[in-house]
C-alpha cells in the first residue's frame, strides 16, 4: 500500500532523481528562470525551496547542507549573496510556476519555473495595480457618477426659461 507516499518518482531511480532536481536547481539559481514540465517543476519546487529557505541563517553549517545538495560552489556563492538578500523577508514561496501549454512533440505540459523576486516585469506590474487600486475607490465612483448625471439637466432647465 502507498500511505503516506505522495513524491512523485518522476519515472526514474532515487539517484537519478536526485542528481536531476540538484541539476535543475543549479539553473534554476544560475538562470532566475527556467523551462521545462509541469510535474518536473513541481518536484523541483519541493525540492528548492527548502535549500533557499537555508540561506536566511548565513552560516557555515547551513553553506555545508546546502551544498551537500547541490555541489556547485558557484551556485550556492550565488544562493548566498544575490538570493539571499532579495527573499531575507519573504516567509515562504520563493517559486512562481507559470504554466506555457503543450510541448508538441509528446504534448507534455510545459511551465516557466522562476524566482519571485527576480521577474523585473512582474514587480513593476505589481506596483502599478497598487497604485491604481489606492486611487481609485467605490464610494468615490458613486459620487463622482451622481453629480455628473444632475449637471446636464440643471444646464438644460435655465436655458428653455430664456
Amino acid at each position: 500500500m502507498r500511505h503516506n507516499k505522495k513524491f512523485n518518482h518522476l519515472s526514474r531511480k532515487s539517484a537519478h532523481r536526485d542528481a536531476m532536481l540538484a541539476n535543475m536547481t543549479i539553473s534554476l539559481i544560475m538562470h532566475k528562470r527556467i523551462i521545462t514540465t509541469l510535474a518536473k517543476a513541481k518536484a523541483l519546487r519541493m525540492y528548492a525551496e527548502p535549500l533557499i529557505n537555508r540561506t536566511k541563517d548565513d552560516t557555515t553549517a547551513s553553506r555545508r547542507l546546502v551544498f551537500q545538495h547541490l555541489q556547485n560552489k558557484e551556485a550556492v556563492k550565488e544562493l548566498f549573496s544575490t538570493v539571499a538578500a532579495k527573499v531575507a523577508d519573504r516567509p515562504g514561496g520563493y517559486t512562481r510556476i507559470l504554466k506555457l501549454g503543450n510541448r508538441l512533440g509528446d504534448n507534455a505540459k510545459t511551465c516557466f519555473i522562476e524566482l519571485v523576486d527576480f521577474n523585473e516585469a512582474m514587480l513593476e506590474a505589481k506596483g502599478q495595480e497598487k497604485a491604481a487600486a489606492k486611487k481609485s475607490t467605490r464610494r468615490s465612483r458613486k459620487k463622482a457618477a451622481a453629480p455628473a448625471a444632475e449637471a446636464p439637466a440643471a444646464e438644460e432647465a435655465p436655458k428653455t426659461e430664456e
